[in-house]
């Protein structure tokens, strides 16, 4: 009988046997396998380090060229015939220099070896056959061209163009001079002792101030019939008060406002929209003003002062008060007299000349100087930027001079990222992102304080749905609930986890944040009754017999108050249509509007906590479940001998021990929360606004990045400051995961002799 059992239990032998090595030959080869093991799970650290680093490494050679300032470097000398050149411009490919000199005759000349292409007087010579005097002159405001005023009572101005064929052998310009336009400001002859003047399109125009103080304004607009191509010239003209003789004139393009500047540090402004406002504003500004400037935008106006002073000025109406001119950027104070401003056409980068050649070049919005320094050429007369910004023009009698110039990023800066900045037509300095505008004169407004306020407040909001019910629920399951349940409940909640986030988003814009709008008085509705529904229910089921409620199994009671919690939301759901007509006129969100002052966006932050929060839930839940249930038995078990009940040993004793765990539980859903993008984009409007009502939309880092860099140009600011945005939430989760493990390691030091 021995002999059968011991054939029951032998195994099978499915083919030769393996062979047994020794205990020294089999340590070796554990040793051999652990070695191994460690070696690759070492590589594999390191390798998610580099990779880490590596990324953290990209964004930071992105990023840097954002921060880095202008360079300017000689561009090469042209000789010009011009006496003293009163402005200078070129044409977009630098081939072209054109210059307006003091005798009132234009020239451009060939860039390089200064070759004279075309040369025309702006004025025809008086009947002794000489030129009339010229007293002052300058650039054309909105066009490429120049304008001139004599001593006899005229203005003239002439725009200029630059045809460009495109050949085999490469581009080539042919300055193109525009026909003279004249206009006679005073027929008794007095001098005119300071112009400006602007032309768009069609319509042009001039301002000026004779030698007697008056100042007109003469328009110009030139209509042309579509049938028989003939065109004919309208002239207007109009005069304004001035209280003091003026040293600077600047209009606008559209010849809406109007800046003058006197010698005793005096700046005026008419608003020449209202024609009954024919007296001017006036703001002191201390010294004397000696250079005057209006940027691209016409919003803008940079003053450069006697004492060195260069301010920037805005248009500025206070709530209930009239607009008024006041200073919205001030520049560090020059060591000389600021002689001269040039603006660029395509940002609001300006350049300043001041006395003892040197310059600087700088950005209105960031109040940044992007470079400084003496200037290659003495005694300049004139000065411009070029068409793309690629360089700086100067002009000086007999030579004219090219500074190649490379700032690629100049509305980027701290400041402007960081710091409040006060933008054209803006009451007070603001944290703005607005990446896209009605017009390319729009001012740049790339602020990420509004995205990372809304990346915080999304995560804020979705960790106060998600926090709560999921430690609970998971300190529940360990704790409490049976096994039998437990088996089920885990697995299911952490299938939730695969859901996607595009699917979350999705059913929150489009489903759930309509329904949330029109039942919006229930969800405080179900706040107030849910704790007391709770409560009830409690009662009632310790009033129940204890033979009836032993039948049932630790922790079933869970399924009771699950049916009780939705019976509550279903009731509160129904009650929110009768008490809204009854107490809030049949519109809750109307009356909170009126009442409050709260503005209600259908996608806002309760609809994006709660489906966040569906999100989050199944990653805290299941790694706070895991901390739980490794608490040693024994600690549990201890308690439960010295006579704590259940409650208590889970508050005291269970709780502190696992604590480390359900705070890197916590953590690991923060980050989840900081990076998610696809609930962001659809549930809560994108709308980059800094206000905590959660009743507002948002904008978060995140999902900018994601709706917006398709939208980017390579290499320009806006890509790099995504790029920015990228950087800021790599290090604010690297932030709060190092700090979240610093916590955890003291936590799990202190309870550790537990």
């Amino acid at each position: 009988m021995a002999n059968d059992l011991d054939e029951r239990i032998a195994p099978a032998a499915s083919g030769p046997p393996r062979p047994v090595l020794p205990p020294s030959k089999r340590l070796v080869q554990r040793r051999r396998n652990d070695r191994l093991a460690r070696w690759v799970v070492v590589a594999g650290g390191l390798a998610i380090i580099a990779s880490v680093l590596g990324i953290f490494l990209f964004l930071l050679a992105q990023v840097f060229p954002l921060l880095r300032g202008a360079r300017v470097t000689p561009g090469g000398s042209t000789p010009i015939a011009s006496a003293r050149p009163l402005a200078v411009l070129s044409d977009e490919a630098a081939t072209h220099l054109a210059t307006l000199g003091d005798d009132g005759v234009v020239r451009v000349h060939r860039r390089g070896d200064g070759a004279l292409v075309a040369e025309q007087p702006l004025f025809p010579p008086t009947a002794d056959g000489r030129a009339p005097p010229v007293t002052c002159g300058g650039s054309l405001f909105g066009d490429p061209g120049f304008v001139a005023a004599t001593a006899d009572g005229r203005v003239a101005w002439r725009a200029i163009r630059f045809d460009v064929d495109h050949r085999p052998e490469g581009p080539v310009v042919t300055p193109r001079l525009e026909p003279i336009v004249e206009l006679v400001v005073d027929p008794q002859g007095h001098a005119v002792t300071a112009c400006a003047s602007s032309a768009r399109g069609s319509s042009s125009g001039v301002v000026a101030q004779l030698a007697d103080g008056s100042l007109f304004l003469i328009e110009r607009v030139v209509e042309e019939n579509l049938f028989t191509g003939e065109q004919t010239a309208a002239t207007a003209e109009r005069a304004l008060a001035c209280p003091a003789p003026l040293t600077r004139l600047v209009v606008d393009a559209r010849r809406e406002n109007l800046f003058g500047a006197t010698t005793d540090g005096r700046l005026l402004w008419w608003n020449l929209l209202d024609p009954a406002a024919a007296e001017p504003r006036v703001r002191s500004v201390g010294a004397p003003i000696t250079a005057l400037s209006l940027l691209i935008g016409d919003q803008s106006l940079v003053v450069g002062q006697q004492d060195g002073s260069l301010t920037v000025w805005n248009r500025v109406q206070p709530e209930g008060e009239a607009s008024r001119l006041t200073e919205t950027h001030a520049f560090p104070r020059r060591a000389g007299a600021v002689q001269l401003i040039t603006p660029s056409w395509r940002n609001r980068l300006f350049l300043a000349v001041e006395a003892g050649d040197r310059a600087l070049v700088g950005f209105s919005t960031s109040t940044r100087v992007l470079w400084e320094g003496d200037l290659p050429l003495a005694g300049a007369s004139a000065a411009a930027i070029a068409p793309k910004n690629d360089a700086l023009l100067l002009a000086a009698p007999g030579r004219a001079e090219r500074l190649a110039f490379d700032c690629p990023h100049p509305e980027a800066g701290l400041d402007v990222y960081f710091g409040k900045v006060w933008y054209e037509g803006y009451a007070k300095p603001e944290w703005i992102y607005q990446s896209s505008s009605g017009s390319d004169e729009a001012e740049p407004k790339i602020s990420l304080v509004p995205l990372l306020f809304g990346t915080l407040k999304a995560t804020l909001f979705s960790l106060l749905f998600a926090v709560p019910l999921a430690l609970f629920a998971a300190m529940y399951t360990s704790q409490f609930m049976h096994w039998s349940l437990r088996r089920f409940v885990k697995p299911a909640v952490e299938i939730m986890a695969s859901l996607p986030s595009v699917v979350l988003g999705f059913l929150a814009g489009l489903w759930l944040a309509p329904r949330v709008a029109d039942f919006f008085l229930g969800l405080p509705l179900f706040v107030l009754l849910a704790p007391l529904a709770v409560v009830a229910a409690g009662r009632l089921g310790m009033a129940l017999p204890a033979r009836f409620r032993h039948r049932f199994h630790d922790g079933a009671a869970a399924l009771g108050f699950i049916g009780v919690l939705a019976a509550t939301l279903a009731a509160a759901l129904l009650l929110s249509r009768p008490l809204e007509v009854a107490w809030f006129g049949g519109d809750f969100v109307a009356w909170m509007r009126s009442a409050l002052g709260l503005a209600f966006d259908q996608r806002n932050c309760v609809v994006l906590g709660l489906a966040m929060g569906v999100a989050v839930i199944p990653i805290i839940f299941a790694i706070a479940e895991d901390a739980f249930s490794n608490v040693p038995k024994s600690l549990v078990s201890g308690s439960l001998a010295l006579g704590a009940d259940r409650w208590y040993t889970v508050t005291r004793v269970v709780l502190p021990t696992a604590s480390p765990g359900l705070f890197s539980a916590v953590m690991i859903g923060f980050g989840r929360a900081v990076g998610e993008t696809m609930i962001v984009v659809m549930a809560s409007g994108n709308t980059p606004v800094m206000d905590w009502s959660p009743f507002n939309g948002l904008r978060s880092l995140s999902a900018n990045i994601a709706t917006e860099i398709p939208e980017a140009a390579h290499g320009t600011t806006f890509y790099r400051t995504l790029f920015l945005a990228a950087l800021l939430l790599f290090a604010l989760t690297f932030a709060a995961n190092t700090a979240a493990e610093l916590v955890r390691q003291h936590l799990r030091q202190k309870y550790a002799r537990l």
